[in-house]
């Protein structure tokens, strides 16, 4: 199961699909009030914990293969993928960049950075296509993510680029996603495997937070990726893959690959 960071949507994941789906079935939803999905029902309050508990629900309405699925989540995502495994509720998890771990500081920086690209993709979604055709107009709109959004293919960073815009659900989740909003990384079973993935060359939540997830998550395995930025699927899809195959703990068979919304 992957999961997306906020305000993004499940085709983030597709540089790294092909290479999983040859060891796992893989699953990629939009999360509700992101992407193509629709908003949560009504009265569901926002945050990483309502997200788990709906990406639960959706995890059995798959069928007993899914009941607890290995998750891997980026940003926002890995974030969820925490909470799941601090429930019980995943057999392994992967969070890259996470989010949960920054300080009131750098929650600052990071809202503020937020805010900022999330009204520009507003402003300018109806010139995305032209704003992404070129390699600095991808860097304009993707830089702040990726080390490398160069390599985004143009209409996918225009389609990347309008989503994060237009996610209904982005602004009341914001700013649920505090200062060390995750705490509880002993009460996740030791049975259940943990990773920590940090891109050395984040500009949204800094590498040096990997220190915080490793003092709150005593058991995880936290390591850096270098060359890679906050959403690191595009800066080097392979290294992306092998950590989250080596997070999972197993040499899984071949399976097929499908995406979903949630």
């Amino acid at each position: 199961m992957l999961l997306h960071g906020l305000g993004s949507r499940r085709e983030i994941w597709a540089p790294v699909i092909p290479a999983l789906a040859e060891r796992f079935e893989v699953v990629a939803p939009d999360l509700p009030g992101f992407g193509a999905a629709p908003m949560p029902p009504a009265g569901t309050p926002p945050g990483a914990a309502s997200l788990a508990a709906l990406v639960s629900e959706f995890c059995a309405g798959l069928g007993p293969a899914f009941a607890r699925p290995h998750v891997a989540g980026n940003s926002l995502g890995g974030l969820i993928a925490l909470e799941l495994a601090r429930g019980g509720r995943a057999v392994s998890a992967t969070a890259i960049s996470p989010a949960g771990f920054s300080s009131p500081a750098e929650t600052v920086v990071a809202r503020g950075s937020l805010w900022l690209a999330v009204r520009t993709a507003r402003r300018l979604a109806p010139w995305a296509d032209q704003v992404t055709a070129s390699a600095a107009g991808r860097w304009f709109a993707l830089g702040g993510f990726m080390s490398h959004p160069d390599r985004v293919p143009p209409a996918e960073a225009a389609a990347d680029f309008r989503a994060f815009g237009a996610a209904p659900w982005f602004d009341a989740t914001m700013p649920t996603v505090g200062s060390m909003a995750f705490s509880g990384g002993r009460e996740v079973h030791v049975d259940v495997p943990v990773t920590v993935g940090w891109g050395d060359k984040d500009r949204l939540l800094w590498p040096r937070q990997a220190r915080r997830a490793a003092r709150a998550l005593p058991r995880a395995r936290v390591l850096m990726m270098p060359g890679c930025g906050h959403t690191p699927t595009y800066d080097d899809p392979g290294q992306v893959v092998r950590v989250i195959v080596d997070g999972t703990g197993i040499d899984a068979p071949t399976r097929t690959a499908s995406a979903a919304g949630a």
